[in-house]
């Protein structure tokens, strides 16, 4: 699943995912477990209204190495 992460069309953060979602270029989110739910909470919402799927079985620290970047992810979205 986390393999998926891999791909070159990702944004990662919670701006740009957001940015994404609300554009409609988001094709799949990643929610880290432990993020803080002030931050993810509003993200979640935003793709059940927009009809995205969404993944919260990793952690922040699995996210970010998934991602390839050095610190814990909060989000991460897959592009179409």
């Amino acid at each position: 699943m986390l393999s998926k992460l891999q791909v070159k069309e990702k944004v990662v953060g919670v701006k740009q995912s957001r940015r994404a979602i609300r554009e409609d270029l988001a094709r799949e989110v990643f929610l880290a477990s432990d993020a803080d739910g002030v931050l993810t909470a509003p993200l979640a919402q935003l793709c059940r209204e927009k009809g995205i799927p969404v993944s919260m079985d990793f952690s922040m620290r699995q996210l970010g190495q998934a991602a390839g970047i050095q610190v814990g992810a909060a989000v991460v979205t897959l592009l179409k």
